[in-house]
């Protein structure tokens, strides 16, 4: 067999080719084409400046946060609470059954946990010492 590995180039990546392929296979295990769908959501003051922002995605009836973020002035004044219940929210009316949030240690796991995610798999010393907790929810 003459198969050699190398790097894609940037012509492969854009035609996202790899990608249409495992969600084919995806959606034949699942009995249905079920596309990714985005969800970002942005926290705005009185001017105009964003000020916390969650980014996620729904595949596969399940929501995948890929971050959170609220600029350190309003920290502690529910910015993020309601970035995720906002999020939950939508994400449930598109048929998302579940959430899963990755989060490091000094991140955000006590916040998670009290928005009622359950931390289901964590890696010890992922990063100098601090661990990374997989943590989900039922929606």
């Amino acid at each position: 067999m003459n198969i050699q590995i190398r790097v894609a180039t940037a012509d492969e990546i854009r035609s996202g080719f790899v990608g249409r392929k495992l969600r084919e296979l995806n959606h034949r295990a699942v009995g249905g084409e079920i596309d990714p769908q985005s969800i970002h959501l942005n926290a705005v003051d009185g001017q105009g400046a964003v000020v916390g922002g969650i980014r996620s995605y729904l595949y596969l009836y399940w929501l995948r946060i890929e971050l959170l973020w609220v600029h350190d002035d309003h920290r502690g004044r529910g910015v993020g609470s309601r970035l995720l219940k906002e999020l939950e929210n939508r994400a449930s009316v598109a048929g998302a059954r579940n959430a899963l949030v990755e989060t490091f240690e000094w991140q955000a796991p006590k916040f998670y946990e009290k928005h009622g995610y359950q931390q289901t798999m964590r890696i010890d010393d992922y990063a100098d010492g601090q661990f990374l907790a997989f943590m989900r929810k039922t929606l």
